[in-house]
């Protein structure tokens, strides 16, 4: 078993994620390589400043543009996008993928989605056909006055249930997306032909449980069942856990402070020596400044800090407030966590203000005071707040809201 600090774990799961030391890829091709790296992207239509995935690709690789992810996406077919947590994936991999989709269909994890096929069966045989005969449709394609009502938080119309059962089992693909509303088409319209198949069970799990071990870099492994589309036993997980462990495929990693050890795959061994030796991974080398030189904002659904892992990691309370009623908000409507070096050290909202084009801070909350007068910070930010405002297209910051004068000027005069 290998021992590491809790500094090195999280420098690892930033690192491995594509946040840590500094950006690493730059532009159209960059932008491929981090999708893949970060094994997951998950897509979110929420449009305040930008969507939650063009900022995560924003801090990951260097002169991104928001929807530049789907030009590998849609126009290259090198990924696709699936799934009741919607997240873009290598199209390399669909047919392990299809598996999961064939669960969902049979109802092997929840019977949602199989008892949609049953009470909209004659919708979705019509869907199939107009698909045929269509190439692609949204569901904008079919008037309210002209279908069924429904109450599914999915689709008011019988017709948009019935495409979204076909695309979550498989049948049909997102073709492409505009204005992040959804063009289907028959899969064999989008893939491959030589991927279309389904992969056998055991292979699936394998690679899925393989997947979902890189994607956080370090883990427990104790709830797959949604990782799986399946129901996972304690003694199954526990039995391929320790056959990977025993083959070297997985390495147990013990955190400092931690009580539980985690697993981390075998072929990151070296990056977990050279990171607890203090060095920073060849591979890793930014080819800019670092996150100590500028930091990096997180994405409000970005992994690394969502759903409680800011708190882990970081010691870094981060609920995203975008759904909670406004006297509820501590923070801000869409407050986003600032990356300095290895730490989450502060969280602002904004808002982009389209008619004057003009990027608004309406707060910044620091969780150390003293950083308002340090000035090593107060370029950093600086720098990131500039590279941020470049991404989003506008064309002046409004700053008055920070409360330290260091950094309100510093930031101020960052554009």
């Amino acid at each position: 078993m290998l021992t590491i600090d809790l500094q090195t774990a999280r420098r690892f799961i930033l690192g491995r994620q594509g946040l840590w030391p500094g950006r690493r890829w730059r532009g159209s091709a960059g932008t491929e390589q981090a999708m893949r790296e970060m094994e997951h992207l998950q897509l979110d239509p929420l449009q305040i400043i930008a969507r939650s995935h063009d900022i995560a690709l924003h801090s990951r690789v260097l002169d991104y543009k928001p929807g530049m992810w789907e030009e590998p996406t849609y126009g290259q077919r090198k990924f696709f996008d699936w799934g009741g947590w919607l997240a873009v994936r290598p199209m390399d991999e669909l047919p392990h993928w299809r598996v999961l989709m064939g669960r969902e269909r049979d109802g092997m994890y929840g019977s949602r989605i199989r008892t949609m096929g049953h009470e909209h069966a004659e919708a979705i045989a019509e869907m199939r056909a107009i698909l045929r005969e269509r190439g692609t449709v949204s569901n904008r394609d079919f008037e309210m006055a002209t279908r069924t009502r429904t109450q599914s938080y999915r689709g008011r119309k019988d017709s948009a249930l019935a495409l979204y059962y076909l695309w979550r089992t498989g049948e049909v693909m997102t073709h492409h997306r505009e204005r992040f509303e959804r063009f289907y088409a028959l899969t064999e319209a989008v893939a491959p032909a030589h991927l279309i198949f389904e992969s056998d069970e055991a292979t699936c799990d394998d690679f899925m449980l393989r997947k979902l071990v890189a994607f956080n870099g370090l883990t427990q492994l104790s709830t797959v069942g949604d990782w799986l589309a399946r129901r996972v036993g304690a003694t199954e997980l526990k039995q391929w856990r320790e056959s990977r462990l025993a083959s070297g495929e997985l390495l147990e990693v013990q955190i400092e402070g931690w009580k539980a050890p985690r697993v981390a795959l075998a072929s990151d061994a070296a990056l977990l020596h050279e990171l607890s030796a203090g060095r920073v991974p060849t591979a890793w080398t930014p080819l800019e400044t670092n996150t100590s030189e500028e930091v990096v904002f997180l994405a409000p659904l970005d992994h690394v800090s969502a759903r409680g892992r800011a708190k882990v990691l970081f010691d870094f309370d981060y609920v995203w407030e975008v759904y909670k009623p406004e006297d509820k908000r501590k923070f801000g409507y869409y407050a986003l966590p600032v990356l300095w070096g290895d730490r989450l050290v502060a969280r602002f909202d904004s808002k982009l203000d389209r008619t004057s084009n003009r990027f608004v801070i309406l707060g910044l909350w620091l969780e150390d005071a003293a950083l308002g007068s340090d000035e090593a910070f107060a370029a950093a930010l600086a720098r990131g707040f500039a590279r941020f405002v470049s991404f989003l297209g506008a064309s002046s910051l409004d700053a008055t809201a920070i409360r330290e004068p260091l950094l309100r000027r510093w930031v101020g005069a960052a554009i």
